[in-house]
């Protein structure tokens, strides 16, 4: 998947710059780059290029990685050098912050405040996007986190979407029974998944006090949730987390029933020609704690961003304005078959559309998902410990007091 031609180029011409350029040159575009770590997206960055040529004037060329730390260092990269994307995607939380207070990131707080007006942007992501009273970028996409099942293999043994965590345990009992793998995790860069599922179902103000520094990972609740997963693991729930399928095919091949990942996995389905609703489906993962008022919902929010230094700022602010619209965002959520940052797109998939309804509606704690949350030397260190603990899940107090260091070296300074 990785176009390993593109990242070549793209290195060679960031040292040539290094070594020879003459400085950035404001000048007027009519076609932006967009360099995004959403390679397998290419094509739908196409499409959006297409139409804001037609619609804006402005034409988007992509270039788009699938290997998240050598995007982040190209970008980074970019930063010293004359070679600068026009537009790039990037995270909210630490990771944004660490570039607008190196001042590297354009304010967008004008585009925020007309699309909250206009109704295109909700007030409630306005958070995820602000860092010392403004708006930096606008939202790339969002997204809601569940799980996405087989339906042929749940219709095959008699299964329903659960609506307790007993129930999920049924299902994943009865699925053991008849030979199948329940769930698909990994012990690559998602290895976080199962983590905040399984904190946010049962101590979310535990979970959100841990992403600020306010609680530790040797507490007793963190050490009960690596437990719970600990039991999850030796029930044999799971498919080996070495292995490399792709999780869609995973899912299309029923190497397991299930796979928990954000709204954007739609777009893995929608690529294997599955059918929602016949093929697969989606249901919001019930809670571990069943006494907690409401459930719990992961969320995230990717940025599409603008350098502060940019070829032609004005145009990224165009683009970035028009991104927001309706226009735009129905272009962009149906052509993936995924959600929308727009509160004003309908969105054609039921099982998603009825989660971002309900979503935006306040039936669901959202909880910020943990690669956003955490600060990144501590994400660094929380996501080589759980790609240990998966493969080792006996290794769990060594990996949660690992990960503790990590956390008590960066808050010392940061709070």
């Amino acid at each position: 998947m990785f176009r390993s031609r593109v990242v070549t180029l793209g290195v060679a011409a960031l040292v040539l710059t290094a070594c020879g350029g003459n400085g950035a040159q404001s000048q007027k575009k009519t076609e932006l780059t967009l360099y995004n770590d959403k390679g397998a997206w290419t094509k739908y960055f196409d499409e959006m290029g297409a139409l804001s040529k037609q619609s804006i004037g402005l034409g988007m060329k992509p270039t788009g990685y699938t290997d998240s730390a050598q995007y982040q260092a190209f970008i980074k990269a970019s930063f010293r050098t004359n070679v600068k994307p026009d537009l790039f995607t990037w995270q909210t939380g630490g990771m944004l912050e660490e570039i607008v207070k190196q001042k590297q990131v354009a304010d967008t707080t004008d585009i925020w405040q007309q699309a909250i007006q206009a109704g295109d942007l909700s007030k409630d992501l306005a958070p995820y996007y602000t860092i010392g009273g403004k708006q930096y970028c606008v939202p790339m996409n969002v997204a809601y986190w569940g799980m996405f099942y087989n339906k042929k293999i749940f219709g095959k043994y008699g299964l329903e979407a659960p609506k307790t965590w007993d129930d999920l345990i049924k299902v994943a009992d009865t699925l053991k029974k008849n030979g199948v793998k329940a769930f698909y995790h990994t012990s690559v860069l998602f290895s976080f998944v199962w983590f905040e599922q399984l904190m946010a179902g049962t101590d979310p103000d535990l979970y959100d006090r841990l992403a600020t520094g306010k609680a530790k990972y040797t507490d007793p609740g963190v050490v009960q949730v690596m437990e719970k997963w600990k039991s999850l693991i030796d029930a044999g729930y799971f498919i080996n987390p070495g292995d490399k399928t792709d999780p869609g095919d995973v899912l299309k091949n029923g190497k397991a029933a299930m796979v928990s990942f954000g709204t954007w996995f739609n777009t893995s389905m929608t690529q294997r020609n599955m059918k929602p609703g016949e093929d697969y489906d989606f249901f919001v993962i019930p809670n571990v704690n069943p006494s907690l008022p409401k459930t719990s919902m992961i969320f995230e929010s990717g940025p599409l961003c603008s350098l502060t230094k940019a070829a032609d700022p004005a145009a990224n602010q165009k683009y970035l304005k028009w991104w927001t619209t309706s226009e735009a965002q129905g272009k962009w959520a149906s052509s993936r078959g995924d959600v929308s940052a727009n509160p004003k797109v309908s969105i054609a998939d039921k099982a998603l559309g009825t989660v971002t309804k309900d979503a935006g509606s306040g039936q669901y704690r959202l909880v910020n998902r943990y690669f956003e949350a955490t600060p990144p030397p501590v994400l660094t260190a929380a996501l080589d410990g759980f790609s240990k603990f998966v493969t080792e899940p006996g290794s769990y107090k060594e990996v949660l007091d690992t990960i503790q260091k990590a956390a008590d070296e960066y808050w010392s300074a940061h709070q």
